[in-house]
């Protein structure tokens, strides 16, 4: 069995009309309150904020990404140079993903460019996945074309190295598209990649970090609650929820409710990719803990502001109504940028490209997300999570 006397999970409230429920998770990097937010930094960095910037904002935890960090600069050196926790500055709990989303995205083409694979000289693209066959993906850098293996094994052992609290199994994450047939093939894959991936973690297991299995299925109810039973049954510290979440924001939400109350009770639950201001209030109802997304500081360099109560969770400070507007970008919030600058102004660096407007639109984002999560621990013991939605979401 694997060693998670270093880590804890304790649950101290409940909202009385919901799976909604407020812990401690604990970590050699120390604890955080749960629900929570995890910011992420996938190569080490979070976009355009420094670490200093991050602690002053609030944020409590961070995740990077195991495909892009064994491509560049490698785990090896990485773990050379003290682990992430000291190679990026940041001394709180980190999270690492498995790589197993990228192998989805550079078959199916649905991220980043630069993931997605080269133009040929002919302009065709060229996909950066090879085959994934039994024992894993075979795939090409995106940096300089060289073949790649990622296995179970090989995952655990990168993310050892890399060092973050928490790690993940491999699986492949099956996109929207394919039949139940092959989501079927999959999930009982992953499923097996997950048994590989404990056997793995427990051969090196030093008690300093903590595996989550992934909930697999699709769109389908029978797939998701046998893949709900096989990670309550396996010994993860926690249960990620992951693969194609269907079509839309509700069928999103009707996917993740099919696994909750087959998953193990008393686990940590993160929702994977997932983390839009609905997205929280919907997640938090069914029990999910923690939850991570791009989006807060990839919209900040779009020019993007979120703010509470205002339609689509977001201004758009490129708008010219902004132009000649002193207030600031929101009235509840005390961060750096809402405290010291104003809407006019900020529009004015994002007219022109400045990058202090990106970074300024990105503290105050990620200070939001502090800020929403904080006020959804406050109320989840009141059982008021209806009111606060409310104030946070106009339709």
């Amino acid at each position: 069995m694997p060693d998670y006397s270093r880590f804890s999970f304790d649950i101290h409230a409940r909202d009385p009309g919901s799976r909604a429920r407020c812990g401690t998770l604990s970590t050699p990097h120390g604890s955080l309150p749960t629900p929570n937010f995890i910011f992420c930094g996938t190569k080490a960095a979070i976009k355009g904020l420094t670490i200093a910037q991050m602690r002053e904002a609030g944020a409590h935890f961070m995740l990077s990404n195991t495909y892009h960090l064994m491509i560049q600069p490698g785990a090896e050196l990485v773990e050379k140079m003290g682990g992430l926790h000291k190679f990026c500055g940041w001394d709180g709990p980190m999270l690492t993903d498995s790589g197993g989303f990228q192998i989805f995205s550079m078959g199916h083409g649905s991220v980043a460019d630069e993931i997605k694979g080269r133009r040929t000289a002919s302009g065709e693209r060229q996909k950066s996945l090879m085959k994934i066959t039994e024992e894993g993906a075979s795939f090409r850098s995106y940096l300089d074309g060289a073949k790649l293996f990622l296995s179970p094994e090989r995952s655990i052992d990168i993310q050892r190295r890399l060092g973050a609290d928490f790690i993940l199994q491999l699986d492949e994450c099956t996109a929207f598209h394919v039949d139940r047939s092959y989501t079927a093939r999959s999930m009982a894959m992953s499923h097996r990649w997950g048994d590989r991936s404990l056997a793995e973690f427990e051969r090196g297991d030093d008690g300093w970090q903590a595996l989550y299995g992934i909930v697999q299925g699709g769109v389908y109810p029978d797939l998701r609650v046998e893949s709900s039973s096989y990670t309550r049954d396996r010994p993860f510290f926690g249960t990620a929820i992951g693969g194609s979440l269907g079509a839309s924001k509700d069928q999103m939400y009707e996917v993740v409710e099919m696994c909750m109350s087959h998953i193990h009770p008393n686990r940590p639950v993160h929702l994977l990719g997932i983390g839009g201001i609905g997205d929280v209030f919907s997640g938090v109802r069914n029990g999910i803990d923690t939850f991570d997304c791009v989006s807060p500081t990839r919209i900040a360099r779009h020019g993007w502001a979120l703010a509470e109560g205002v339609p689509g969770e977001r201004l758009n400070l490129r708008n010219a109504r902004y132009r000649e507007d002193a207030g600031p970008l929101d009235e509840k919030c005390g961060c750096y940028a809402c405290t010291h600058f104003s809407r006019s102004y900020i529009h004015h660096l994002i007219k022109v490209g400045e990058m202090t407007g990106m970074v300024l639109l990105s503290i105050h984002n990620v200070a939001t997300m502090v800020r929403l999560m904080a006020e959804v621990r406050q109320t989840i013991s009141a059982g008021s999570l209806d009111e606060l939605e409310k104030r946070w979401r106009t339709e």
